[in-house]
């Protein structure tokens, strides 16, 4: 399975990097909802949350501390959202699990 993530993973494509290490990605969103609104992402190929295994749960939480370290250094850590949608009914689009950091603006309620 090879996805646009994939591919700018692989450096196939450009993007706007804010966090990268060995195992995640952390890029700007191409069309934000938010001041900011951050892709985060493993680098393994994974489609969704739902094909998560045991062994991928470290990479979760290192999403959350990622997540945490970025809304502190784009100034959002007293207010944003962390959201993931798994399968087409939810509103996925890329099937490479993505994490939403979206924040800089009141958001409102969820629908």
């Amino acid at each position: 399975m090879t996805t646009i993530f994939g591919k700018i993973i692989r450096g196939e494509l450009p993007a706007d990097k804010v966090f990268e290490n060995e195992r995640l990605l952390a890029i700007k969103d191409l069309h934000p909802v938010a001041p900011v609104h951050i892709l985060i992402m493993p680098k393994k190929e994974i489609s969704q949350i739902q094909s998560l295994t045991p062994e991928d749960f470290p990479l979760i939480a290192e999403i959350i501390e990622v997540a945490q370290q970025l809304a502190v250094r784009f100034g959002v850590q007293d207010g944003y959202r962390l959201l993931t949608n798994n399968g087409t009914t939810a509103g996925q689009t890329i099937f490479h699990l993505h994490f939403h950091l979206i924040g800089g603006r009141p958001l409102g309620p969820m629908a």
